[in-house]
């Protein structure tokens, strides 16, 4: 109650199993008895509620117009049942059932990518797709790693490490092993998709924004008959060589308003991993704007 309090602003005075809304803004006490309501119907199917799970009912709460045709779906995989922690997943749900090609934008801990996989998990396991593909650039963060041991696989999974680490989320580790031995799952670097036409697949890119617009337009372009698509990344994040465009902002910018296109964009509010990960997205942003300002204010007006 403690925590529904402070994040609502309002007080929570209980009377045996009956609970009173008092004090706040209107929108406030709408919210908490949004959440209430969503978190009592969770306590009653006889489900763990947790502080995440309160987090997920306010944001929720406070956004009750954010689905526009209805709830968003829950996405099922063997080991868990996944659903909306924020508006903005629950319309990055929405728009993965109906659209073709998904675009998913915004910072760390989002759920961007994690969604993205337990949808084509999901994809999988109803029949609806054959294969999932998983694909990332093999860019380094900042640094240079120089000569990496082992084989090509050995060299090429830690830039692929976390996509791994999300599916054996999703499913027990002997059924994903068995399921890349056959082809089912195929986690791959970018420059593997050249020359392939990719049917029947939920075909995921994560960290996209860190291609070329040649790489963009080479992976777009792979798209196979009853295949799906989604493509994700953080354009603060970027790091291909100074001065390079990014292939994801080249691709906003070429398919912007295209059928069957969607675009699903994240905020630090949307941010569902530690609260202090909320808390320094939203100081590099507030950091990135003054930044932006200051250099507006010092270019030579005409």
């Amino acid at each position: 109650m403690d925590h529904l309090e402070a994040r609502l602003g309002v007080s929570l005075p209980t009377r045996g199993n009956e609970i009173t809304v008092v004090g706040g803004s209107s929108a406030g006490v709408d919210a908490a008895v949004r959440a209430l309501d969503s978190l009592y119907a969770r306590a009653r199917a006889g489900r763990d509620v947790t502080k995440a799970d309160v987090d997920a009912a306010v944001r929720m709460g406070l956004e009750p117009s954010a689905l526009d045709d209805g709830p968003a779906p829950i996405l099922r995989t063997r080991k868990r049942t996944i659903e909306a922690r924020s508006p903005a997943q629950a319309r990055y749900i929405q728009a993965m059932a109906r659209a073709e090609l998904v675009f998913g934008l915004g910072p760390a801990g989002t759920g961007k990518t994690y969604l993205a996989i337990a949808h084509a998990v999901a994809l999988k396991m109803t029949g609806a797709v054959d294969r999932i593909i998983l694909s990332r650039p093999a860019v380094e963060a900042g640094e240079r790693l120089g000569f990496l041991p082992g084989d090509l696989r050995e060299k090429v999974d830690p830039y692929l490490r976390p996509m791994y680490d999300a599916l054996y989320e999703m499913l027990p580790g002997d059924e994903v092993m068995r399921r890349m031995e056959a082809g089912e799952i195929e986690v791959a670097p970018l420059a593997f998709m050249r020359g392939r036409t990719l049917a029947n697949a939920c075909i995921i890119l994560d960290e996209a924004q860190n291609t070329t617009p040649t790489q963009m337009k080479m992976f777009l372009t792979r798209m196979g008959e009853h295949s799906r698509m989604i493509v994700t990344g953080d354009m603060t994040q970027i790091d291909l060589p100074l001065g390079a465009r990014s292939g994801l902002h080249d691709a906003l910018d070429t398919l912007e308003g295209l059928e069957s296109v969607a675009v699903c964009s994240f905020t630090h509010r949307d941010v569902v991993r530690h609260d202090l990960v909320t808390r320094i997205v939203k100081a590099y942003d507030e950091r990135d704007r003054k930044l932006g300002a200051e250099a507006a204010n010092r270019t030579p007006r005409r």
